[in-house]
């Protein structure tokens, strides 16, 4: 049976009031200090101090505490457009919905601060950041591109601006992750195309891709289920329109070839070339 008064019992006793107490007054002193905040920036939202809403909002956000900066500034934002102040209040704005990770918003703000503000020293900052939130809404490749689109649209009017940017280089950086982005959702377009044997849309389609993008790193790919689609549609088509098909496989072959003579599907391709050639032959005899 434990002996509840033995010296070391009641010393651990002891020990566990001591820090249960501890803990109680930390528990108080934290939710006195929320509620004294919450009331003060209560008091806050009500004064018609503007000048102690504006330095207050400042303090809020160099503490990081964006929510409350932004319920002041935006209290603020009217009273004082056009002006200086207003022009600062905007700065705040945005990047206290960016700090939220509200793009959308941020993006808008900093958008209306470069329009509105175009000869303020943060107009190429906030024309810059207003591609960058767009940047930042571009989703994964399957989904839908506008935000995408939009971002490399703003980027390109920021650099047109801006040509001698110290932002050059990660304008061009973002430019080129957006457009491998689209390109790789027009190849997957495009290979679904071919799935379902649609193989006159699925050479449209890697054509496009080899014209918009000639830099990424689906040119040769593409290029090699350009022939494997002529093939393809020339051995399942009609006999009038098989040599002209067979024809046109060839052809595509021989571009591949010219363009990526030490390419990874040499061996493949060779063997429907060699296929081609012999239904041309076949074909031309029967003629």
């Amino acid at each position: 049976m434990q002996d509840y008064f033995s010296v070391p019992t009641i010393l651990k006793n002891v020990y566990l009031c001591t820090m249960f107490r501890k803990c109680l007054f930390i528990l108080y002193a934290a939710v006195f200090l929320l509620v004294s905040g919450c009331s003060k920036h209560h008091k806050l939202l009500k004064s018609s101090d503007n000048d102690l809403k504006y330095e207050s909002a400042i303090v809020y956000f160099n503490k990081k505490d964006y929510y409350r900066a932004l319920q002041l500034f935006d209290q603020l934002a009217s009273m004082y457009r056009g002006t200086a102040r207003g022009e600062r209040i905007n700065y705040y704005q945005a990047y206290c919905y960016y700090q939220q990770s509200d793009y959308l918003m941020a993006g808008a703000y900093f958008q209306r601060l470069a329009k509105s503000y175009p000869n303020s020293k943060d107009a190429e900052e906030a024309l810059y950041m207003s591609a960058f939130c767009k940047y930042r809404l571009s989703p994964r490749y399957s989904l839908d591109q506008t935000n995408t689109y939009d971002a490399l649209t703003e980027f390109q009017t920021f650099l047109n601006r801006y040509p001698s940017t110290s932002r050059k280089n990660e304008c061009n950086n973002y430019i080129d992750i957006l457009r491998a982005k689209l390109a790789k959702k027009d190849f997957e377009i495009a290979k679904l195309y071919y799935k379902m044997d649609e193989f006159e849309a699925a050479v449209v389609c890697f054509n496009n891709i080899i014209k918009e993008y000639p830099n990424s790193n689906y040119v040769e790919e593409a290029s090699y289920y350009i022939v494997r689609s002529y093939y393809r549609f020339a051995v399942n088509s009609v006999h009038d329109k098989k040599l002209e098909r067979f024809q046109k496989a060839l052809d595509s072959y021989n571009d591949f070839m010219s363009y990526f003579p030490d390419s990874q599907y040499k061996k493949e391709i060779d063997k429907m070339n060699v296929s081609t050639l012999e239904n041309i032959e076949k074909l031309k005899d029967k003629n």
